[in-house]
């Protein structure tokens, strides 16, 4: 598990250094230069949409989504813990269901590819893949304990 996350954490900052550099080198390219690349924005909205979803299972594991702490702690111990039960078991279901039907869609866009660079669609949906997919093993991990935090917002 912990190597998982060091891999995951390590794409992530691969991913957002290239994020970053893309833009950049596009603007020194084309203003410096005078040779814009080629495709560099649709590059650049690939890797955002990558490293959003390929982080995503690190926000999970951290509990580092927005909470609505205030609320939790103002109940009684009995009804928070089932209630921690509760959101734990939907995050399950949905985060499942959002990997099924991005693995379906995959399976649908398998020729389809971006109209200037033609990176296959499949490339952005598995990481979309990816991440709820990891996301729900996170949260079936985590469903003994969950990890939601006591604060109203975790950044």
């Amino acid at each position: 598990m912990i190597i998982a996350k060091r891999i995951i954490e390590y794409v992530s900052i691969v991913l957002l250094g290239a994020l970053v550099f893309v833009p950049f080198a596009q603007v020194v390219m084309r203003d410096v230069f005078v040779a814009p690349i080629v495709g560099a924005e649709e590059f650049t909205r690939f890797l955002l949409i990558c490293v959003v979803f390929v982080a995503y299972p690190l926000v999970v594991e951290e509990g580092d989504n927005i909470v609505m702490g205030d609320l939790r702690n103002s109940l009684p111990h009995a009804i928070r813990r089932a209630l921690n039960l509760l959101i734990s078991i939907v995050a399950i279901g949905v985060s499942g269901l959002l990997a099924y039907v991005v693995i379906t869609t995959i399976g649908d866009n398998l020729r389809n590819a971006t109209p200037t660079l033609k990176i296959p669609f499949w490339l952005f949906l598995g990481s979309t893949f990816f991440g709820f997919l990891a996301a729900t093993v996170v949260h079936i991990i985590h469903l003994r304990k969950p990890p939601q935090k006591n604060s109203s917002v975790s950044l």
